[in-house]
C-alpha cells in the first residue's frame, strides 16, 4: 500500500484533508477504515467523509487533521488490519494546496521558496522568516508549519514573496520546551549556525540584493516580517541589512538580550511589532513595550506596537478563557494568525512603506 496526503495551510498551520491509498485491492468501503488524529498526548477519532475509486486505489476525503501532529489510518482488508501513519508518507507524496505557486530554489547554503508575480518590471518583495519549529532542510516546513508565506502571496499577489528555511532542528535547539515558559531571556534556541543566525540572514539578504541588481525587485520596497524565532530574525535582519528594508513587521519576537538591544536601537526604522497581551511568560511583552517606548522617546514616529487582547484571539478560535495558564500562554503565541489576516491593517501598512 502507498499513501499520499493532500493538505491545506489554514490559521493553525497545515491540515490534511484527503488521502490517496494506492496499490491496494478492490472491495474496500468506508467501513474498512478507521482514522485517529494525534497531537501531543491528545487523540481524536476522525471520519472518512467520502470514498472514491481511483486508478489502482481509493481517494479518501476526511475530517481535517492538524498535520503538525500525527495520525493512524487503519485499513482492514480480508480481516487483516494494516496501520499507516505520517511516517509512512514520503515527502514526494505530500501535496500542499497552492505550493506550486512557489518555486523551490537553492543559492549557496540558502534553501528557499519564491513566489514571483506575473508582472513586468521591478516589483516589491516580502521576506518571510518562519518560527523555530519550521527549521530544517526539506524546503517545505517553512511553508506549511504555520500561516505565513502562502497567505502573504494570497494577500499581495503583485509582490515577490521569499520564504527561506533556516538550518537546524527544534529538538536540538530547544531540548526542553518548557524553557520558553520560564525565562524570557532564554538563549538555548540560538546555537551556532542554526536558526536565524546573522551569517545566514546575510546570505539571504545577498540573494535579494542580486534580484535588485537583476532588475527584478524594486529597491525602494523590500519588506521583512517573521514570527516567533522569525520575529527575532526580523529584528536581526534590520541590524544585518537595515539599508535593504523599507519596513519591518516582527510578530511575537523572541526577546533575548541581543534582539532587545537591537530593537531599541532602531531609531530610524519603520517598524510595527505585534504580539499578545501575554505570551509564553507573564513579562515577555515588557521588553517589547520598553523598546518601542524608547524608540518613540528618541523621536521615531514610525515605531508602532500592537498588543492583541483576549477577545481578538477568541475571534480566531484561540485562547479560550477557560484554558489553564500554560496552555493559554502557548495559544497566545499564535499572534501571527491575527497579523497575517491583516488585523489593525498591519500588513497593509507594511507593504505601503517606501525607502528613499
Amino acid at each position: 500500500m502507498k499513501l499520499s496526503v493532500y493538505t491545506e495551510v489554514k490559521n493553525r498551520g497545515w491540515e490534511a484533508v484527503a488521502f490517496d491509498l494506492t496499490d491496494v485491492s478492490d472491495g474496500l468501503t468506508a467501513e474498512s477504515f478507521t482514522l485517529t488524529a494525534y497531537m501531543g498526548d491528545k487523540s481524536a477519532d476522525r471520519k472518512i467523509r467520502a470514498l472514491t475509486k481511483i486508478k489502482n486505489g481509493y481517494h479518501l476525503a476526511i475530517d481535517p487533521i492538524y498535520y503538525n501532529g500525527n495520525f493512524r489510518l487503519e485499513v482492514t482488508l480480508d480481516g487483516i488490519s494494516y496501520p499507516l501513519t505520517k511516517g509512512d508518507v514520503p515527502l514526494e507524496n505530500i501535496h500542499v494546496k497552492d505550493l506550486d505557486k512557489f518555486e523551490a530554489k537553492q543559492d549557496g547554503d540558502v534553501i528557499y521558496r519564491l513566489y514571483s508575480p506575473q508582472a513586468d518590471g521591478p516589483r516589491p518583495l516580502i521576506l518571510f522568516l518562519h518560527g523555530g519549529g519550521e527549521c530544517g532542510y526539506d524546503n517545505l516546513l517553512q511553508m506549511t508549519g504555520t500561516l505565513g508565506a502562502l497567505k502573504l502571496a494570497e494577500l499581495y499577489p503583485y509582490l515577490y514573496v521569499m520564504a527561506p528555511q533556516a538550518p537546524g532542528n527544534i529538538d536540538e535547539m530547544l531540548p526542553d520546551p518548557s524553557t520558553v515558559f520560564q525565562n524570557t531571556f532564554y538563549t538555548s534556541m540560538f546555537l551556532p549556525g542554526m536558526g536565524w543566525n546573522t551569517e545566514y540572514i546575510a546570505q539571504v539578504c545577498d540573494i535579494i540584493r542580486k534580484m535588485i541588481s537583476d532588475g527584478k525587485v524594486d529597491p525602494h520596497k523590500v519588506f521583512v516580517t517573521g514570527l516567533s524565532m522569525g520575529g527575532c530574525g526580523t529584528i536581526r535582519a534590520m541590524r544585518v541589512a537595515g539599508d535593504l528594508f523599507a519596513a519591518a513587521a516582527p510578530i511575537c519576537p523572541s526577546m533575548i538580550p541581543d534582539t532587545y538591544d537591537t530593537l531599541r536601537s532602531l531609531t530610524d526604522a519603520k517598524i510595527w511589532v505585534s504580539t499578545a497581551y501575554v505570551d509564553h511568560t507573564f513579562y515577555r511583552h515588557k521588553y517589547i513595550v520598553d523598546a518601542i517606548m524608547q524608540l518613540k522617546d528618541a523621536g521615531n514616529r514610525n515605531a508602532h506596537l500592537t498588543l492583541y487582547a483576549p477577545e481578538e484571539f477568541e475571534k480566531y478560535g484561540f485562547a479560550d478563557p477557560c484554558l489553564p495558564v500554560l496552555e493559554k500562554f502557548s495559544e497566545n503565541h499564535n499572534a501571527w494568525v491575527l497579523t497575517y489576516n491583516n488585523e489593525h491593517g498591519i500588513m497593509d501598512w507594511l507593504v505601503s512603506q517606501y525607502k528613499s
